[in-house]
């Protein structure tokens, strides 16, 4: 089978690995290692182990950030139904990582690069090479753009708070320039886009990312709403 270049996905991460190895070792799969038995080719297992705390890790941050008033037990069950085989894997092939996880023959002749638990874990495995890699500010930010629709198509009744009025009403309680949101990118497929929105307000430049125009709005202001708060305490 073609394998795409590992550059390709380095864009779609927005990562450039200053240790490729890692990445190489975060898509190599045990029965891919078992066949090149001699060759001392560690395979993705560990990097999985790590992954999936960073992963939890990044998930409870945003439950936490984006739902203030949830206690322990429902942000535990809310992790759950967002940290699974079915939505990682989903996540892995929105990636396209089917194409670039390295199979044994066997494993690659019964449908290895479509089975959910190998896709789940070799992003576990990716984010945790990310980790190594970059340090957590970079992966939070890949794992965030993942999660954040994950979570919004899964909000409880009424959970989704106004940022945009917050952001606003906040802006104009200083005599500030009203904010202006523009879509700055469309991915994926048309029956399941993801929408980034650029948020430019004076000084502060935010993103946002959502399953529609008016979600990845409400997201751009909430990071905007971080930054002038951050800014505000210094």
């Amino acid at each position: 089978m073609f394998q795409p270049s590992l550059s390709e996905l380095e864009k779609k991460l927005g990562h450039v690995f200053s240790d490729p190895a890692l990445l190489e070792e975060a898509l190599r799969h045990s029965s891919f290692v078992n066949e090149m038995q001699g060759k001392g080719l560690p395979d993705n297992e560990r990097l999985e182990f790590l992954g999936d705390a960073v992963v939890n890790l990044i998930t409870g941050h945003l439950l936490m950030m984006y739902y203030p008033d949830f206690n322990e037990g429902h942000l535990s069950r809310m992790r759950a139904h967002l940290v699974n085989e079915y939505q990682l894997s989903s996540i892995a092939g929105e990636l396209g990582l089917g194409a670039y996880v390295q199979l044994g023959k066997g494993e690659s002749q019964t449908q290895g690069r479509k089975k959910p638990s190998i896709l789940a874990n070799t992003f576990e495995a990716l984010m945790a090479a990310v980790y190594l890699d970059g340090g957590y500010p970079i992966v939070f930010q890949i794992v965030s753009r993942y999660m954040k629709p994950l979570m919004e198509a899964n909000a409880p009744s009424g959970a989704v708070q106004d940022y945009k009025s917050k952001f606003q009403e906040l802006i104009q309680s200083i005599q500030g320039p009203l904010p202006n949101y523009s879509v700055a990118a469309e991915t994926g497929p048309d029956h399941d886009k993801t929408f980034v929105v650029q948020l430019t307000c004076g000084d502060i430049q935010a993103k946002g990312f959502g399953k529609s125009k008016k979600n990845a709005e409400q997201d751009a202001a909430r990071n905007a709403l971080d930054i002038f708060m951050k800014h505000a305490s210094t």
